[in-house]
């Protein structure tokens, strides 16, 4: 099984609640381009941000962190 990273989980609950780069971006006060580096693996959320994406997604940290499938 290939381990999905953060960036991609991120990318794909964004699709699945049918938000843009743009739209998450702003509901986080960050910028497009910060999500885009995000879901590319270039850059990671600070930790503050990854509760706040948990929130908004509905899952856990261990998901996005790879600690737990769900």
């Amino acid at each position: 099984m290939t381990e999905i990273r953060i960036g991609e989980k991120i990318r794909r609950l964004r699709i699945q609640k049918g938000m843009s780069q743009a739209r998450l971006g702003e509901t986080l006060s960050v910028s497009q381009d910060t999500v885009s580096l995000w879901e590319t693996g270039k850059s990671l959320p600070d930790i503050e941000t990854l509760v706040r994406i948990c929130a908004i997604f509905d899952v856990t940290s261990d998901y996005l962190l790879g600690l737990s499938q769900i």
